[in-house]
């Protein structure tokens, strides 16, 4: 990268390789990983980096493969001093690096119900973009508005409804980096929400691959709606179901495969290039449109050049 970037207060490092930043601990170095002091800081380093340099907002890595070729971006990696949880009322104000387990702990001590998220890997900018969701309740059924630092450095604030919240999509502005977001939670007794999000630890651990490198769900439900965790609950067309009747559970691909256990979770169980992951991630794609006439999306972020 030729430009001059400015110089913030945080740490700016170049040509930072991403691989140990996500849990599938594949891929290649980013032009420029950004990590700010604070919201001033994220803000004026945005105003003064110029237009024409990508900017990549990212997480804790949880829903991410970074092809090995790299990013060409600088990518902005929030930390201390925006993962802190506040309880107001029937708010609870979230730093978008804030886990979602976190956040769902801290509100139901507080007695208020956002369960949901506590078995959802990453944090809470991540579960914003991407309207996170389990059991059948998605962060658009509480968000009430989220504070972004736009690409030119103008930080903001905006309602829920300006994202056009959907399954697994949002529709923030080109560049944005999401900061923190606000919900109004229902209430509830907080030992009945602990013991409710306990059950749904107790039952994740039993059903999905927990212990190995995956980055949760790789492909969307094809019916367009998270589990609901109900009995009445179809299986019929999820994408777990569409994989295994294609004869993919457990296929694998150089270091990468499709777990036994869950065949929705791509792992890589050891030396797994991001080739083998996506390719694989591909191969199943084919096969599920070969047998089923179902065209599996992506849920899992695929960012970078090969």
């Amino acid at each position: 990268m030729t430009q001059t970037l400015p110089t913030p207060r945080g740490t700016l490092t170049p040509n930072r390789v991403l691989a140990d930043l996500t849990w599938l601990r594949v891929g290649g170095p980013a032009d420029w990983l950004f990590q700010p002091a604070d919201l001033d800081d994220l803000a004026a380093f945005l105003a003064a980096l110029p237009a024409d340099v990508a900017v990549f907002p990212m997480g804790v890595g949880s829903n991410l493969i970074v092809r090995d070729g790299g990013l060409r971006a600088v990518v902005i990696r929030l930390g201390r001093g925006f993962n802190g949880i506040e309880i107001d009322g029937g708010r609870v104000i979230a730093g978008a690096a804030a886990l979602d387990a976190h956040v769902a702990r801290k509100a139901a001590e507080a007695g208020l119900d956002l369960t949901f998220l506590r078995t959802i890997p990453g944090s809470i900018g991540g579960a914003v973009r991407m309207n996170a969701g389990c059991y059948g309740s998605y962060v658009a059924d509480v968000l009430e508005e989220v504070r972004v630092v736009l690409r030119d450095g103008q930080v903001v604030d905006l309602p829920a409804s300006a994202l056009t919240l959907r399954y697994r999509q949002s529709d923030l502005p080109k560049g944005a980096v999401v900061v923190r977001a606000t919900f109004r939670a229902p209430a509830g007794d907080p030992a009945a929400l602990q013991q409710r999000m306990d059950e749904q630890i107790a039952k994740r651990d039993a059903s999905q691959p927990v212990k190995d490198r995956s980055a949760g769900s790789t492909f969307r439900n094809p019916v367009g709606y998270s589990s609901t965790g109900q009995a009445n609950d179809s299986h019929a067309l999820k994408a777990w179901k569409v994989i295994d009747d294609a004869g993919m559970r457990g296929a694998s691909l150089g270091g990468a495969q499709m777990s036994p256990m869950h065949s929705n979770f791509l792992i890589n169980t050891g030396g797994a290039t991001a080739a083998d992951l996506e390719n694989l991630g591909e191969a199943v794609r084919k096969k599920v449109f070969q047998t089923s006439g179902i065209t599996l999306e992506w849920e899992i972020m695929r960012i970078g050049e090969a």
